[in-house]
């Protein structure tokens, strides 16, 4: 095929300046045009190891002697434009020969990115600091560094029916359920959409219910968090343009376990995990139950705290339910605010929002000191489990308007539903309140009590792991 026509049958299709198209010839005249998209190109490697080596190639040269002329490490053959086309998207670049049919792609792709660094949501004061990127490449090499075992499998797909996105499914062979592997990518690719933008979208893809308040699968942005995960049983999911993993299947538990706990006295671990499930009930009833004993149950709060109550409350206009309703509300509008405003303008509105609204609200009798107390509270108790925060943050909504309507009873009744949901669900045949529902003894060493390495010498039960051992003391 003439140079020029294979150019214009892939310029045809990648219509854009940023396209660039880059034609040389040998000392001898054979000639030869690489097509490639600015940016994502290393220029300098690929003027080492395609230009330069090319540049004696005899004018009868052969595919065979071509390729074999190439110093790239990494040389693809494709035939058709469309199959260039889509290496050309991925980041390589293509050598067209005149000539010749065979268009050669060379992997010297180089994307912007960010360096690997410490991820913002989960920062340990003990461990790894490494966090997962953007690229998919750098988040696989990341668990390959730290599981070098040859039964580590990385399987690649794409979905995305104009992204083209990148999505590996990681999993121990030996270790892992071969079923959720195979279901995993089942469900990936029967699913059809333009554009991946997240992992997120992956994971309503994988979800047995996507609709469901509480999530399928579990997310992290530390390769140590992920590779400690995969040698349990669970299958990985990383997904390019995403520094989020995901893994399966997902317990309810796992959010309110920490790294650190792993890296700490066993009993600091214990104390640690007990003050977060208690934080996060208590962030989500607080507001419910103290808005239920002011309309109806008087009884639940101590004599000597109602008085004080009663005096903080007095004459104000609102009822007890509007009350702790606007308070609620201004409270995710600053917390929507500071994060979404830029660094130091969200900094000032926080400060803003925490002293001139605050104080000046109490003093105009708008708002009683308990209630600000009780919200400001109850958002640092959530907090604690941040990965949680989406859920808890609904539930605390749910739980209020119920107390503000039906009262101590409806809050009571809530909570049966809602844990007659949570014991009834799973996801990839792992129940999502395992090991407390159906009740697993030996799992629980590493449940609401953390004991100390040697006693975790088996994986847990409730992944149906195929290796059952994990440690052995010798």
């Amino acid at each position: 095929m003439q140079l020029s026509v294979a150019i214009e049958k892939i310029k045809g299709v990648l219509v854009s300046p940023d396209v660039i198209t880059y034609e040389f010839s040998s000392e001898e005249g054979k000639k030869f045009a690489l097509v490639y998209v600015d940016g994502l190109v290393d220029k300098a490697q690929l003027g080492e190891l395609v230009v330069k080596p090319l540049s004696s190639a005899p004018r009868g040269a052969t595919a065979r002697e071509i390729r074999a002329a190439l110093a790239s490490p990494e040389v693809k053959e494709c035939s058709g434009a469309e199959a260039a086309v889509k290496e050309i998207s991925y980041g390589g670049a293509a050598l067209l020969c005149d000539g010749e049919d065979t268009v050669f792609i060379t992997g010297i792709a180089k994307p912007p990115g960010r360096a690997v660094a410490e991820p913002p949501t989960q920062i340990a004061v003990k461990g790894p600091r490494e966090g997962f990127t953007e690229d998919i490449k750098v988040n696989c090499a990341l668990v390959r560094k730290r599981i070098k075992s040859p039964s580590l499998r990385m399987d690649t797909l794409r979905t995305g029916r104009r992204s083209d996105t990148a999505v590996t499914v990681c999993y121990l062979a030996d270790v892992c359920d071969e079923g959720i592997p195979q279901k995993l990518k089942r469900q990936i690719e029967r699913n059809e959409i333009d554009f991946v933008a997240d992992s997120s979208y992956v994971g309503r893809f994988v979800s047995s219910r996507p609709r469901s308040l509480f999530k399928r699968c579990g997310t992290c942005e530390k390769p140590d968090i992920f590779c400690a995960k995969l040698s349990e049983g669970r299958a990985g999911i990383l997904v390019d343009g995403s520094p989020i993993a995901l893994t399966v299947p997902y317990m309810l538990a796992e959010d309110f376990q920490s790294s650190e706990d792993y890296f700490i006295s066993c009993y600091r671990a214990t104390i640690l995990r007990v003050l977060r499930a208690l934080a996060v009930i208590a962030g989500m009833l607080l507001p419910a139950v103290y808005v239920a004993a002011q309309l109806f149950k008087l009884q639940l709060i101590p004599f000597k705290l109602l008085l004080n109550i009663s005096s903080s409350v007095s004459g104000l206009p609102l009822s007890p339910g509007v009350e702790m309703f606007l308070t609620l509300f201004v409270l995710e509008v600053l917390n929507e605010a500071s994060v979404r405003m830029p660094k130091y303008v969200g900094l000032a509105i926080s400060i803003v929002g925490a002293l001139v609204l605050g104080e000046t609200a109490v003093n105009a009798g708008i708002v009683s000191t308990p209630a600000i107390i009780i919200v400001a509270f109850s958002a640092i108790c959530l907090y604690v489990v941040p990965d949680l925060v989406e859920t808890t943050a609904t539930l605390r909504w749910i739980f209020l308007i119920i107390a503000g309507s039906i009262g101590t009873f409806g809050i009571v009744l809530f909570i049966g539903l809602l844990l007659c949901y949570l014991v009834t669900e799973q996801a990839y045949g792992v129940p999502l309140c395992a090991p407390f529902s159906p009740l697993v003894p030996r799992d629980l060493s590493d449940g609401p009590i953390k004991r100390d390495m040697f006693a975790l010498t088996r994986r847990p039960k409730s992944l149906n792991a195929k290796n059952k051992v994990r440690f052995k003391k010798k």
